[in-house]
């Protein structure tokens, strides 16, 4: 299910990114903040606990997830405090849904497509792990539609981010001062 069910300013959300093939990718906590006609904010902070199969640590930096209402993405928000200097970080990724575990605890969960957007302060825009989305659509058979969507939606994304386009044009400023509040 696309839209959220049943959630609050507060509730804590965690986030389970998985491959194509079913494997378990990334996993982080975090605060759901709000929506507004972007889609759905979470507050992931300082020293948060995330972890992926072979890797795990505490976040160095606040970040605020956005869940989009609609696109084949995620999109992470971190500050000036981000010791790579990382500034947008965008997944592309399908299969968005959320599932309430219980009262004020929901989980969000998608499918991560390796493709990723990334702006840094040093770098600038660039796409990020064409090497492996070129050998995980052969490995895991992605389809070719799939491989169609998520290769125009990165092309898409990567113009919007550069462009400071909107939600990437600032949005999560309003956010993070919640998230902080």
């Amino acid at each position: 299910m696309r839209i959220p069910d049943g959630l609050a300013p507060g509730d804590l959300v965690v986030s389970r990114n998985r491959k194509w093939n079913g494997k378990a990718h990334w996993v982080v906590p975090g605060t759901y903040l709000g929506e507004d006609e972007h889609g759905w904010w979470i507050f992931q902070g300082t020293n948060e606990f995330c972890s992926r199969p072979g890797a795990a640590f505490y976040a160095e930096s606040d970040a605020v997830l956005l869940v989009p209402r609609t696109g084949e993405y995620v999109a992470t928000f971190y500050d000036q405090a981000h010791p790579a200097g990382v500034q947008v970080y965008v997944d592309l990724a399908t299969g968005h849904g959320w599932n309430t575990i219980r009262p004020g605890v929901t989980e969000f969960h998608l499918i991560d497509m390796d493709l990723d957007v990334v702006r840094t302060a040093d770098r600038g825009v660039y796409v990020d792990d064409e090497d492996e989305f070129s050998e995980h659509r052969i490995e895991m058979e992605y389809p070719a539609d799939v491989v169609d969507r998520i290769s125009a939606a990165s092309d898409q994304l990567y113009q919007a981010v550069k462009a400071q386009q909107p939600p990437f044009d600032g949005a999560d400023r309003e956010w993070f001062r919640k998230g902080r509040a």
